[in-house]
């Protein structure tokens, strides 16, 4: 076989590559400024952060808007892409779910900032919601489906209903040290196991 022929087929392929694995590594980075500092944190401070120009955050991202939207997106599809990965690793689907909700929660707690974007009256922003539950839903549903067959928890749990039960019991925990929001998360999880007679 000649390597070579296959070397300049794979620069390009490698560059695309290198293109996303740059863009993702900005968005992780962008992700944890935003965690720590709020979504308001200058853009600077990523860059830095990120070991790039700021010029090269403002080609892939020419708003403050842009960057946050491919930021939440990214943390959507990292927790999307987990679900399986996580029923395939765990010892079972009710434990598999257990993880997965607690990533969700992650999402739901620590990116508040992220969250509380969702919540203002950007239309850009509108669409998140609906990506976020149309990736995030069908995955949780999955995880649900895996733990019904598997006769571990009752028949009659919905997805949306229960990620919505897991939301509701995520606010305001960041502003109450006394409320612990993924003691009581456990606790739902917990409850969903099928009764034993």
């Amino acid at each position: 076989m000649n390597d070579r022929n296959e070397v300049t087929g794979q620069a390009g392929a490698s560059k695309r590559k290198d293109a996303r694995r740059n863009q993702e590594t900005l968005l992780e980075t962008a992700a944890a400024v935003f965690v720590t500092s709020g979504v308001n944190a200058p853009v600077r401070d990523i860059a830095a952060k990120a070991g790039v120009g700021l010029g090269t955050i403002y080609r892939h991202f020419p708003t403050r808007a842009d960057l946050i939207i491919a930021v939440y997106r990214h943390q959507v599809d990292a927790c999307a892409e987990a679900g399986p990965t996580l029923l395939a690793t765990s010892p079972s689907p009710h434990a598999a779910l257990g993880q997965w909700i607690n990533l969700f929660v992650d999402f739901l707690v620590t990116k508040h900032g992220l969250a509380a974007v969702l919540r203002s009256d950007n239309s850009d922003f509108e669409a998140l919601h609906a990506y976020f539950l149309d990736r995030l839903v069908p995955v949780c549903a999955e995880l649900l489906e895996a733990a019904t067959v598997a006769g571990e928890i009752r028949p009659d749990i919905d997805a949306y209903e229960l990620m919505r039960g897991v939301g509701n019991l995520c606010i305001g925990a960041d502003s109450d040290p006394r409320y612990d929001a993924r003691h009581m998360v456990d606790l739902l999880i917990a409850g969903l196991r099928r009764p034993h007679h």
